[in-house]
């Protein structure tokens, strides 16, 4: 039966004029909740179901001690992440209370809230969208280009009018593709907190390439991209707990699992800054909110394709290539890790030291420039990388309007790999192109960073029948 406070979370959808966009709900339901909101934190799990973990990640090996990304023994600098303050909460919803209406959110035509402030029904969006391969970016609760940018591209596949605003007919068709909660109950495991984790991690590259890897700082980071959120907005849900032990139960976004299909073709459009996959009869089915070079250091024109792919992968700076950082100015060899310069996932192009990859700040796809290449989260890159084999077309679009002229890939010198790691040359800062080419290395896979095989989720909100 539907409880109070989800038809009081209905009724505010519900009526015009007053939704959460025009209203804080404490003033409008205040006295109503004062007493249900302080006890839901005792009785949410009673209110649950079981739904199966559906993780953004595939099985992963645990990397063995003998890594090279093993925890080290001893610097400080790698010990346990201290135990952290909640993150400061911003005005809003009661935390449960926008759990609830999160998963009960319905299609309403009131705009969504500008600012910081979370909005239950545009979590519900990110993730149906998320699910639906039209990836938004970070989960976080906020509008922004990114989730429009995933609009357009839902539409698109559905073949609906592209206008970037969901309507009844576009919400009732992410709602169709699941039934699942969109936020769910996930048990924190042994080694979800084990690590190997640098709580700090240095700017400078030879500080960086002297670790044993470039891992996450803490399990909260690696949860956050485990289910594809910003990691304050995973910290503003759960706002008590620590991350730093097993067994505690947290609430994260129910994501879509990788998408398991063949991408033919890949356009890299920079005027929509978006990455966007196409199968073999030219159907877009994936688009991932993309950084694509900058004025400064422009990404690759014209028709290139996917040379290698590596998975977690070292990189290589070499600053008489390519740039010089601070007063590093020998080569260096930056050990593998998802906060790495490119991430977890390395796609390497026909054109050297250019590549699609992920990033370590996954909050800023979009939104701030690249040394040339593809950036993506590091969820959509590993994502991509289980889609494309060597071969696949990848064309950089030009905004409208300009013309950019053909590039050939330029001649390439392999070299043996070192220790049978995967590498990824540092790409292209400078903006004329190289005068040489750069050597370029066969990438081999390797598993990512380690994390926990999937799981069952022994809990999860309810969710609305009379929905589906």
């Amino acid at each position: 039966m539907t409880s109070r406070l989800s038809r009081i979370a209905v009724a505010l959808f519900a009526i015009g004029g007053a939704s959460p966009a025009t209203a804080e709900p404490l003033d409008l339901i205040g006295g109503l909740l004062s007493r249900e909101t302080h006890e839901a934190g005792e009785s949410r799990r009673a209110r649950v179901r079981d739904v199966d973990y559906t993780g953004a990640i595939d099985q992963a090996p645990v990397v063995p001690a003998q890594s090279p990304v093993a925890a080290p023994a001893a610097p400080a600098q790698h010990a346990p992440a201290p135990r952290r303050a909640a993150s400061p909460q911003p005005a809003g919803y009661p935390v449960d209370l926008l759990i609830t209406l999160a998963n009960d959110a319905v299609f309403t035509k009131d705009p969504y809230p500008k600012g910081q402030q979370s909005d239950p029904r545009m979590i519900k969006l990110q993730v149906l969208l998320d699910r639906n391969n039209a990836s938004p970016g970070v989960i976080d609760g906020l509008a922004g280009d990114n989730v429009v940018k995933a609009v357009k591209a839902f539409q698109e596949m559905k073949g609906h009018a592209v206008t970037g605003v969901i309507d009844a007919e576009m919400w009732a068709a992410l709602e169709a593709t699941s039934a699942e909660p969109v936020l769910a109950s996930y048990t924190i495991t042994p080694e979800d907190v084990a690590g190997p984790f640098v709580p700090t991690m240095p700017h400078d590259y030879a500080e960086q390439a002297a670790l044993p890897g470039l891992s996450y700082r803490d399990a909260a980071e690696m949860l956050a991209e485990r289910f594809h959120m910003d990691e304050a907005f995973l910290r503003r849900l759960n706002p008590d707990v620590t991350f730093a032990e097993a067994g505690v139960d947290v609430v994260v976004a129910n994501v879509g699992k990788p998408l398991k299909a063949k991408v033919a073709h890949i356009v890299a459009d920079k005027a929509r800054k978006q990455l966007r996959g196409y199968d073999a009869q030219d159907r877009l089915i994936v688009a991932y909110p993309a950084t694509i070079g900058s004025s400064d250091t422009p990404s690759p024109t014209g028709h290139h394709a996917v040379k290698a792919i590596a998975l977690n992968p070292d990189y290589w700076y070499r600053p008489k290539v390519n740039f010089v950082q601070g007063t590093n100015t020998k080569a260096l060899r930056l050990p593998p890790g998802p906060n790495g310069p490119v991430g977890a996932t390395w796609i390497g192009l026909d054109k050297p030291t250019y590549g699609l990859h992920g990033t370590p700040e996954p909050s800023k796809i979009d939104k701030t420039n690249s040394h040339g290449c593809v950036r993506l989260t590091n969820w959509d890159a590993r994502e991509l990388a289980g889609m494309v084999s060597p071969g696949v077309k990848v064309d950089f679009q030009e905004p409208e309007g300009m013309v950019a002229p053909d590039a050939e890939p330029m001649a390439e010198v392999p070299a043996a790999p070192e220790r049978g790691r995967a590498l990824v040359e540092d790409f292209g800062r400078e903006s004329a192109p190289l005068d040489e080419p750069a050597p370029v290395v066969e990438e081999r896979p390797r598993g990512m960073d380690p994390l926990p095989a999937p799981r069952l989720v022994p809990e999860a909100p309810r969710v609305r029948q009379s929905m589906r």
